[in-house]
């Protein structure tokens, strides 16, 4: 019987969010359907997916379409459907408090403000799943952090963000071959793809349908 891994970018529905800050899970399972040669041309559970194997692994590679704050009704159903457990998740995210391009993977957390991660853990009922962060506080100042999470990035930083994917989709790979222990040693201590800093403390005001 094949085991079944769920690899989950979070981020928003819509070409107006694409390029966003807040779309860089989706980015992720992009690459990832790329290098894997997946269509993510099935729609299930709430999400726009495709799936590869991998030995004797079923790997499911998703993007919830329910909104950020709502991509805990899309994982629970998908970890009902495919009989999965929480260690059968890794969920790929957005993180404005690490320094643009930097990664971090962790087997276990709290939800650090993220709506999407918020959201998942309510209905799970756990924090114990893998996820990656991915920095992408900018080198400046934000006024209004929500405003630049759900905007499109410049020219310049779509071609660093394609660069993030790519790093973060080797990332990914590596938890499902080697472990997520020997991935947080291998990409914890790397560098990111571009360099940043971090984000300056600011009142953030959200909104619900998207964040």
């Amino acid at each position: 019987m094949k085991r079944v891994k769920l690899v989950v970018g979070l981020g928003n529905p819509g070409p107006e969010y694409e390029f966003s800050p807040h779309n860089m899970g989706f980015g992720v399972v992009e690459r990832l359907a790329e290098r894997n040669g997946v269509r993510l041309s099935q729609k299930r559970a709430h999400s726009r997916c495709g799936r590869f194997l991998q030995g004797e692994e079923e790997i499911w590679l998703i993007q919830p379409q329910t909104f950020m704050n709502r991509s805990g009704l899309a994982v629970k159903e998908w970890l009902t459907r495919e009989g999965c457990e929480p260690q059968d998740l890794i969920i790929i995210a957005d993180d404005l408090d690490l320094p643009w391009g930097s990664l971090r993977i962790r087997q276990k957390g709290g939800s650090a403000g993220h709506h999407g991660l918020e959201s998942i853990v309510g209905a799970m009922g756990t924090q114990q799943f893998t996820r990656v962060r991915i920095g992408v506080s900018p080198d400046r100042e934000l006024q209004d952090p929500v405003d630049y999470l759900l905007a499109p990035l410049g020219r310049s930083r779509r071609s660093e963000a394609k660069a993030i994917w790519e790093q973060a989709a080797e990332a990914v790979e590596m938890i499902l071959t080697a472990g997520t222990e020997k991935a947080m040693t291998v990409f914890n201590r790397r560098k990111g793809a571009t360099t940043g800093t971090a984000r300056q403390p600011a009142n953030e005001k959200r909104q619900e349908t998207t964040n």
